[in-house]
């Protein structure tokens, strides 16, 4: 790539991305009912509690339900055309099944939106990024119920009609294929992880999998124009060794992945996924009215990309890796970040490529970045974070986004985790940072709040103005240097 081309397409949507949870904060204003976050205040590093507590950052986050117009025209600033964000359910319908919807939550995201069309930048919403109302974990067990379906439909049909003419593009549930490994994360499932079968996750699963279909078809009546997608964590799954029984492994780990988009994409579940169901006796409850439902495919495919990961068959090497929710083996061959997440950029072009092969479906990255402890330095009388390791972090995954569009792959956007500091959803710390904007807040509640740009908040911007042609070739095959050092 050179300064004076670019392979990224025009009309290439970039941006950054958040979720409700994380930003908001404003969690018991507005009508707003409690959500599981607001019983997680460590993440998914221990258990819930019964209440919300003090300790948990998630309740005040960086307060973008009071200060989305200032983010919004930051975002502005760096030439974003697209935002990815979440509607809070617990926002709209405070328990989950009530009757009518909360006004004042509905008004919120008509002001949200309304914003971002001021500035010219598309919302991408996500209708439930890990914050199920937390009334449907106590009563219905979560997605586990089949009621949950209905009450899924109910919210999104509100959203639909309430933002018509203002959203495009909308994502059906965040990182649907996490449920088999953080149920109540993921699937607001109330019972303790080691209690539940696999046909309880897989059941939860399938109705996650049919309301999102339900959701797809319903928008598709309801909002002629809008685009729809899936959202699933890619993670690249490498063979530890040559050995045929790893490569097996790998193929058979890649299965629970990529399930739940072949479900997504093609509306039918895989045979693979049907023999697996019928070898391990897990019986599901799949009707034949669900089974029509399952036909209405997504528009596109979207994914979260952080890390690889390796596997084998051999039990004595299986040392998992730090950091991530879904497992695998430690790529000795790759360098890691302060958190334990391996970082490999070339992973990036192979899943682009293994994902458009397999789905012929117009792609869209709205996930990656790097969590990192930065530090606020004072620059010329202004202050920064100097985060080169964040600019050479990003800037490879991006020239391996562009090696892959060269290639024939066809990619929609890309939305950075995140545009701005926010409180992490594996650890719920505020140290642990991604933006391209420092906010001050730490880890003990303390912190103005104030807005800070980085140094790799102009690299952005410069990225988004040249359409990719400012990115360096990626240096990922040639240096191996730990950018988190």
């Amino acid at each position: 790539m050179t300064s004076s081309t670019t392979p990224f397409p025009d009309g290439f949507l970039w941006g950054g991305a958040t979720a409700a949870n994380q930003i908001e904060g404003a969690y018991n204003e507005g009508g707003k009912g409690l959500s599981i976050q607001d019983v997680m205040p460590r993440g998914i590093a221990s258990p819930r509690t019964d209440r919300p507590t003090p300790d948990n950052l998630k309740l005040e986050a960086i307060d973008f339900y009071h200060r989305y117009a200032e983010d919004i025209a930051l975002f502005a600033e760096m030439g974003f055309s697209v935002f990815r964000l979440s509607i809070a359910w617990s926002r709209i319908f405070p328990n989950g099944d009530d009757e009518t919807p909360n006004e004042e939550g509905l008004a919120f995201y008509d002001r949200v939106f309304d914003e971002c069309a001021k500035h010219g930048i598309e919302p991408l919403v996500t209708l439930s990024h890990y914050e199920t109302p937390l009334h449907l974990t106590e009563k219905y067990n979560g997605w586990v119920s089949r009621e949950l379906i209905g009450l899924y439909e109910r919210y999104v049909r509100t959203v639909f009609d309430r933002y018509r003419g203002k959203v495009t593009y909308w994502l059906t549930f965040n990182e649907i294929n996490s449920v088999l490994h953080e149920p109540l994360l993921s699937g607001g499932i109330n019972t303790p992880k080691d209690q539940l079968s696999e046909r309880d996750l897989f059941q939860a699963a399938h109705h996650e999998l049919v309301a999102s279909a339900l959701a797809t078809r319903i928008a598709h009546e309801m909002l002629p124009g809008s685009q729809v997608g899936c959202m699933v964590i890619a993670m690249p799954v490498y063979p530890l060794t040559s050995d045929p029984a790893d490569v097996l492994a790998v193929m058979e780990t890649d299965h629970a992945n990529l399930m739940f988009t072949d479900v997504h994409t093609r509306g039918a579940y895989p045979g693979y996924a049907l023999r697996y169901f019928r070898e391990h006796g897990i019986e599901l409850d799949i009707t034949d009215e669900d089974r029509e439902i399952l036909a209405n495919t997504v528009d596109f495919v979207s994914f979260s990309y952080y890390m690889s990961v390796c596997e084998t068959a051999d039990p004595a090497k299986k040392v998992a890796g730090e950091g991530n929710i879904m497992g695998g083996v430690r790529n000795p061959t790759l360098p890691s970040s302060e958190w334990g997440w391996q970082i490999d950029p070339v992973g990036l072009r192979v899943v682009l490529n293994q994902f458009w092969d397999r789905w012929q479906k117009p792609l869209f990255i709205v996930e990656n970045g790097l969590g990192a402890k930065d530090e606020l330095v004072e620059v010329d009388g202004l202050r920064t974070v100097l985060d080169d390791y964040r600019i050479a972090y990003l800037n490879d995954h991006l020239a391996q986004v562009g090696e892959a569009i060269a290639d024939g792959v066809r990619v929609m956007g890309y939305t950075s985790w995140a545009p701005i500091d926010l409180v992490s959803a594996s650890t719920a710390q505020m140290s642990k940072r991604y933006g391209f904007i420092y906010v001050d807040r730490n880890d003990d509640g303390t912190g103005t709040l104030e807005r800070y740009r980085k140094k790799s908040f102009g690299w952005y911007a410069d990225v988004i103005r040249t359409n990719g042609a400012s990115l360096r070739p990626s240096a990922a095959s040639a240096d191996r240097r730990d950018p988190a050092t």
